[in-house]
């Protein structure tokens, strides 16, 4: 049995998540009482209906204090019994949360009478600070649509049908902000940027021109070997410990040029080694193509 546990900030897109995962296959049940979980778990455990050999179901602040700090220990008692269990925590930014709740005019679920919309929000964050902890995968929406989302849990979630750790290596640029589900961060700002050559400027890393530029550059050939070492020595590790989920980010100023084919060159090495390793370009107007 394979069992998600959808959790965060209410706003980040839970309802989303588990409306995919529902189209995945698995049987979904929202806003569940964190106190009720395990008896669901031993009934549905107990039944042979094939349906309910992929369950997701969504936790979220709602939920009495003392249950959400006992759904770490909760999870641990089902991964102990065989159930694969994985927690998949949604979170969104302060002031995106805020303008999606403008947007809608939906109510808070603790935005009590008298109780401002960013203090609730607020008091939110700090409930599920124990869940976060937690959490195998972590996925930002702040600067995520609907459907790239969707794409996210097919790709990282759906993929990962099996007891194997799920790599993704991402490029961003640090004008936009460091990924905040990222494990592991890499800066390549010090490396030549071609952002400075005028033909290469409007290309991409995607561009064979941008390509062949950063490959002759001795800086860039040198940091891709050190952090493909570093990743090839690590990941087994990771593995090793069960980890089911695995983001390393890669970063330059603008996210267009020498993050995008350092996460290109190092997701088609890696791949040579580990199954599954994905990509994504946080930057680009497609932030994720192909098998990637």
């Amino acid at each position: 049995m394979r069992l998600i546990i959808v959790s965060g900030l209410s706003g980040s897109g839970k309802s989303i998540a588990l409306h995919v995962l529902e189209d995945l296959g698995y049987y979904c049940i929202d806003n569940m009482p964190a106190a009720l979980l395990k008896p669901v778990i031993n009934e549905v455990t107990a039944q042979t209906d094939e349906s309910t050999r992929l369950l997701a179901v969504g936790v979220d602040a709602r939920n009495r204090n003392e249950n959400l700090e006992a759904l770490p220990q909760l999870i641990e008692e089902l991964r102990q019994q065989g159930i694969q269990t994985e927690l998949l925590f949604l979170q969104s930014s302060d002031e995106v949360l805020l303008k999606r709740y403008g947007e809608t005019r939906r109510r808070h679920p603790l935005a009590r009478q008298g109780t401002a919309l960013r203090a609730a929000i607020i008091g939110e964050r700090e409930m599920l600070s124990v869940v976060l902890n937690s959490a195998d995968l972590v996925i930002d929406t702040s600067r995520t649509s609907i459907y790239e989302l969707a794409n996210t849990i097919r790709e990282r979630i759906d993929r990962r049908t099996t007891d194997t750790l799920s790599v993704l290596i991402e490029s961003f640029g640090f004008k936009h902000g460091i990924p905040s589900d990222a494990d592991f961060v890499f800066d390549l700002r010090s490396l030549p940027n071609p952002y400075w050559t005028v033909e290469l400027r409007g290309l991409t890393g995607l561009d064979q021109e941008v390509i062949d530029f950063l490959d002759a550059q001795p800086a860039f050939v040198a940091m891709y070997e050190d952090i493909l070492n570093f990743l090839q020595r690590w990941i087994p590790e990771y593995e090793n410990v069960h980890r089911a989920y695995l983001t390393v980010a890669i970063g330059c100023t603008g996210g267009q040029h020498r993050s995008v084919y350092m996460t290109e060159k190092l997701t088609n090495a890696l791949r040579e080694m580990h199954d599954p390793v994905l990509a994504r370009h946080n930057e680009l107007a497609t932030p994720s193509h192909g098998n990637t």
